[in-house]
């Protein structure tokens, strides 16, 4: 079965019509096409218009879209959409791009924006780990800052006089410190040296 997709920018306060008109003469049944008015920047699968349609389309479905662009927000979001539209049997079909499964052309294109995104992906990769480094190199400290001695201290005789004095179990009497069972026993074992 043919279905549709249309998406619009909010910001532009655009029409869909050109995109709706090229669908329906793809052969695409004016019942069969669904459509957001929403930023690019929202993932593919955030969209209301999106979400429908997704649940619909099954095994040997075409989706077709004016522009490969009207699926993602970035080249990652399209490959990401595409790639599993495809391992899901639904092939993708776009009109303006001249991007075809079907065809080796547009088999090309889909490796070579697949190739692209990867490439991206891992620019990203890079950059966010270079900023990792030098924020390591100016001290920052990365992940859950080192407990307060004295307030480990102070909760553990809170929780073994609990244990020992007021008959409570560990669960209960951890808890009233907002801990678990294994908070407790760790700082226990750390306290103790063993």
């Amino acid at each position: 079965m043919k279905y549709g997709y249309t998406r619009t920018s909010t910001q532009d306060k655009q029409d869909d019509e050109l995109q709706r008109r090229a669908l329906i003469d793809a052969g695409v049944d004016e019942r069969r096409i669904y459509a957001d008015q929403i930023s690019g920047s929202k993932e593919a699968r955030t969209r209301s218009g999106w979400s429908s349609l997704d649940e619909r389309l099954e095994d040997d479905d075409e989706l077709v879209v004016w522009r490969i662009d009207r699926i993602g927000r970035s080249m990652i979001d399209v490959i990401t959409t595409v790639k599993d539209l495809s391992d899901r049997g639904v092939s993708v079909r776009s009109l303006s791009d001249g991007i075809d499964p079907s065809t080796r052309e547009g088999r090309l294109m889909l490796n070579l924006m697949a190739t692209f995104a990867e490439y991206e992906r891992e620019l990203i990769q890079e950059r966010v780990q270079s900023g990792v480094d030098a924020a390591r190199r100016r001290g920052v400290r990365f992940g859950r800052p080192a407990p307060d001695p004295e307030k480990v201290a102070r909760n553990l005789r809170t929780v073994q006089h609990l244990i020992e004095a007021e008959g409570l179990g560990v669960v209960e009497a951890a808890r009233t410190v907002g801990w678990s069972k294994a908070t407790y026993y760790r700082h226990r074992s750390a306290s103790s040296g063993e």
